[in-house]
């Protein structure tokens, strides 16, 4: 037995009767916190602290059944909440959005990588994370500003056809998609963030440190349980995990300075203005947190670019390959939606699916939504934190509390969705006059009027690239299948078992045989045209 897990037992036991100690000498009055198991001092903790969310989600379907829409677990040090009930996630995010608003003190691994705190997702709520929300939204995901980016997603669509052109000449052979779309996500990321193409070794080695840095908070989990103690006796990990930030860093700091020194030197010279990026916007950000405003640093904008990575990344490449596995699962799911999009595009082959024609697309739309309610890529949302104790459906949420709300489970409540685990896109448009179909218009997936799904969260801390997110996958969702049918493979029966990585993903990739619909000689003529 390794002499650090015997170090961590020891401690746990004494501490364990110090809690017993402390509750008969000094016992003290709780507030009245939503009901949950027993929780042991210290024991219960480390039970939970080797557990993911995903683990965690069957027990709390289990305790919400037996104990109510609100319930507690004692996950580290302090109590964390689950709402699993569509109204009272709307009367916290929507109605009193601004006690709900904070985020908790973050664990110690994910301080270090988010630059302590000084990132969009993890900022405590107040002027810095107003600066640099409001920096993101105004600056990239404005809808002006999402058209100048047309070009990097015709760019990387062409990426994508090539490689399934590639695989698909055989006919027969069935194509593993889950690589492919993670690929082309991520070079469209990365233009958006560093406003240049790299050449694909670059993105491969940002990619690959990209995707280390992800399977780090899980491998390095143990790194949050008393910190100055495991920086002793785990220093080796410590080191390992350090080294893998500073890896990351000297792959994005030279982007960052090239960029940088051409935005000089176009101010310099008066040279020709360039599509604003990302990492642009970020070397003019001046943070409010002193007396004299300071620009961010270097760590701070590598921080910054590798939370928009993780953001628009797995996020998307995940639900894509949801939504194409349903369409394969359902081939008059998939027929339908091709012929609304030929309705649009029209017969000639040389013709892709423009940016402008996805909004005469409801029936797209509406697979969309369905992907995004049955398979959200998060199953739960970024914890929040009250600003002050609050009550809530009878119990006190404490302000040291974390808060989270059980996305995938109103998603799929039988109480408001009807057969909730089957995909029916149809369930979002009505008919109308002439057999067209339109977008049901009550549906509001930013929950500013009710809570039926919330795929990328509510309230102030709503996801704020929902925008981009949608765009992305109307479009490649819309091309894929105007370029390409797509059918089950022999032996590989598509699979909806899920597995916790970043996102939920499938636990059996998806793997289809696709043929083109237009021919080998056109193809992807249209595209570089």
């Amino acid at each position: 037995m390794e002499i650090w897990f015997i170090i961590l037992i020891s401690i746990s036991i004494a501490a364990l009767l110090k809690a017993f100690i402390n509750l008969i000498i000094f016992p003290k009055s709780k507030p009245n916190l939503p009901p949950g198991p027993v929780a042991f001092p210290v024991i219960g903790n480390l039970h939970w602290l080797r557990k993911s969310l995903t683990e965690i989600e069957p027990v709390l379907r289990d305790l919400h059944s037996k104990l109510g829409p609100i319930v507690t677990l004692r996950i580290g040090s302090r109590p964390i909440i689950f709402i699993a009930d569509h109204s009272l996630a709307y009367k916290a995010l929507v109605q009193n959005g601004a006690v709900f608003a904070d985020r908790p003190q973050a664990l110690p691994i994910n301080k270090i990588a988010s630059s302590n705190q000084h990132n969009i997702s993890s900022a405590f709520y107040g002027p810095t994370w107003r600066v640099l929300r409001r920096n993101l939204t105004a600056e990239i995901m404005h809808p002006s500003r999402l058209r100048s980016y047309s070009h990097a997603r015709k760019w990387v669509l062409e990426i994508l056809l090539d490689r399934f052109k590639s695989q698909s000449k055989t006919g027969d052979d069935p194509v593993s998609v889950v690589d492919h779309f993670q690929y082309a996500m991520f070079c469209l990321l990365v233009l958006m963030c560093f406003g240049d193409k790299l050449d694909h070794n670059q993105i491969k080695e940002i990619k690959n440190i990209h995707h280390s840095r992800l399977l780090a908070f899980s491998r390095f989990r143990i790194l949050n349980f008393w910190p100055r103690l495991t920086k002793i006796v785990l220093r080796k990990k410590w080191a390992q995990f350090l080294q893998l930030l500073k890896d990351q860093e000297n792959l994005l700091v030279p982007l960052i300075r090239a960029r940088k020194k051409m935005k000089e030197e176009r101010l310099m010279n008066k040279g020709k203005e360039n599509v604003l990026c990302y990492v642009d916007t970020l070397l003019d950000l001046q943070l409010p947190e002193e007396e004299k405003k300071r620009k961010l640093s270097e760590e701070e904008i590598v921080a910054l670019c590798s939370e928009f990575l993780n953001a628009g990344t797995d996020t998307t490449s995940t639900t894509l390959q949801w939504i194409m596995a349903n369409l394969v699962k359902y081939p008059h799911v998939q027929e339908k939606l091709y012929t609304e999009i030929k309705g649009v595009v029209g017969n000639g082959e040389e013709e892709e699916v423009k940016e402008e024609d996805l909004n005469k697309m409801p029936y797209l739309k509406a697979v969309i939504l369905e992907g995004l309610r049955r398979h959200p890529p998060g199953h739960f949302v970024l914890p929040h934190a009250v600003t002050e104790d609050f009550t809530l459906d009878g119990h006190v949420i404490p302000k040291d509390a974390s808060v989270n709300f059980m996305v995938a489970e109103m998603g799929r409540d039988p109480k408001v969705w009807e057969d909730p685990m089957a995909f029916k896109p149809e369930r979002f448009v009505r008919d109308e006059s002439g057999g067209r179909v339109a977008v049901v218009e009550d549906l509001d997936i930013t929950g500013s009027r009710e809570i039926k799904m919330m795929p990328f969260g509510v309230g102030r801390r709503i996801c704020p690239g929902l925008g981009l997110a949608m765009l992305h996958l109307e479009y490649f969702v819309a091309n894929l299948v105007w370029c390409f049918e797509w059918k089950a493979a022999d032996g590989y029966e598509v699979d909806f078992s899920e597995k916790q990585e970043f996102t939920t993903v499938m636990k059996n990739p998806l793997r289809a045989r696709i043929s083109p619909r237009i021919s080998q000689e056109d193809f992807p003529k249209f595209i570089s045209k």
